[in-house]
């Protein structure tokens, strides 16, 4: 089936049909993206993207019969360069933390569709990711282990490397490597970085 290269194909799956006419009048007004196929869950989803390989999907994460977080997972399994945006009604939604992981390029706040959508399918089909802080944030604290968690409290209320390892139990440089590891899910530039984030965004209790 040939396309034209320059036009961005994109996938609408959501199971209220209101959302994707919402986005296929979006879409419609564009000359440069095209609305190939519309799905309304998980198993829908999968099926269309067979058939159509869409450019870029837009995904609702939750649906009857199969989830989006599920159709998403095993899209990106079967297409590993699927770039799949996951659609969820509120930033705290511990399925989009799980859905990148997954292998979601991004994801939208469906309040924000009108405003964003547009920008959100050119810059995933541009090769970005679609993460904003907040929700990446909001998704941090279910992205860190239950020991870094410890970790981090640690550090907020103080405490150096060795003090945590005898704390916690564990040797300074098992600290260490936790530390490093939670600056890098934090995106934090050292220490007292990463426990203003973690505080701000609720991953700790001041």
């Amino acid at each position: 089936m040939s396309h034209d290269p320059a036009t961005i194909r994109v996938l609408a799956v959501d199971d209220h049909p209101l959302l994707r006419e919402g986005i296929a009048g979006l879409i419609a007004d564009e000359s440069d993206m095209t609305l190939v196929a519309q799905a309304a869950n998980g198993r829908e989803a999968i099926e269309q993207f067979r058939s159509h390989r869409p450019d870029v999907t837009l995904m609702d994460l939750q649906m009857p019969e199969m989830s989006g977080l599920e159709a998403t997972s095993a899209i990106c399994a079967e297409f590993p360069d699927a770039r799949i945006v996951v659609l969820t009604t509120y930033t705290a939604d511990v399925q989009v933390a799980h859905a990148i992981k997954a292998g979601a390029s991004g994801y939208l706040l469906k309040n924000s569709i009108r405003t964003e959508l547009l920008t959100t399918i050119r810059a995933v089909h541009a090769g970005r990711k679609a993460i904003s802080r907040e929700i990446a944030l909001a998704s941090a604290g279910d992205v860190l282990s239950p020991s870094e968690t410890r970790i981090l409290r640690s550090i907020a209320d103080g405490l150096s490397n060795k003090e945590i390892g005898l704390k916690l139990s564990l040797t300074e440089e098992a600290v260490k490597g936790q530390v490093k590891s939670i600056l890098a899910k934090l995106d934090a530039r050292d220490r007292t970085h990463a426990a203003v984030i973690a505080i701000r965004s609720g991953i700790i209790e001041p």
